[in-house]
């Protein structure tokens, strides 16, 4: 079984974790500014989301050092990034709106639900924990980012589809990885699927049935 995930590779794993941080962080910034909260408020909240959801997965794998303590270049980037796009939005050129912190945190759903789920397929994790942990990788940095902004997170309280299709993404990964596919057409249909997905069910307003008043 490791074997064939194995032919991912080290250097595709570790590219898609930088830009799932990335693309988190930056959804991060944009909440922050929108709350209007200082430049420490600001940093905080950008590394809440883009650390939160994969520490959470390495403790419940105890898998060990996390991503960021193994790759310390890694905080200097979501610092910088921080500090940058708050730089650049003070300038007017990108308004911290809610639809804004949108697409960002799609792509960042896609790409860490295909590095969550390899990263316990790696651990030798069944299946079903494997789409679990690209779940909650996926899911749980976007969850503090909102909780601290003192916000009920979006993926429980805007009924567009989220989780729903991180769940889809790292079964569509594991069926992949068991017929054989190359690892990067693994992760490309994770990352297509579930980001995908996501950005239709935006731009279309999918919603998914809700209470009734």
């Amino acid at each position: 079984m490791n074997a064939q995930i194995q032919h991912w590779g080290e250097g595709l794993r570790l590219l898609v974790e930088w830009l799932a941080t990335a693309a988190f962080a930056l959804s991060g910034v944009l909440e922050a500014a929108r709350k209007r909260l200082d430049a420490v408020g600001v940093c905080v909240v950008a590394f809440l989301a883009a650390f939160g959801g994969g520490t959470l997965r390495d403790l419940l794998l105890d898998h060990r050092p996390f991503f960021w303590v193994a790759h310390v270049e890694v905080l200097w980037a979501v610092l910088a990034l921080a500090v940058g796009a708050m730089l650049w939005m003070r300038r007017g050129h990108i308004a911290p709106t809610e639809r804004a912190i949108q697409w960002p945190d799609a792509l960042g759903l896609g790409l860490f639900t295909a590095a969550g789920t390899h990263r316990a397929l790696v651990e030798g994790m069944p299946v079903l924990v494997a789409v679990l942990m690209g779940v909650l990788t996926a899911v749980f940095g976007g969850v503090l980012r909102d909780m601290v902004c003192n916000e009920i997170p979006t993926a429980f309280r805007d009924h567009r589809p989220y989780a729903v299709f991180a769940f889809a993404g790292g079964w569509l990964y594991v069926a992949l990885w068991a017929a054989g596919a190359p690892g990067w057409a693994a992760l490309l249909g994770c990352v297509v699927l579930a980001a995908g997905l996501r950005a239709l069910a935006l731009w279309r307003d999918w919603r998914l049935p809700a209470w009734q008043t």
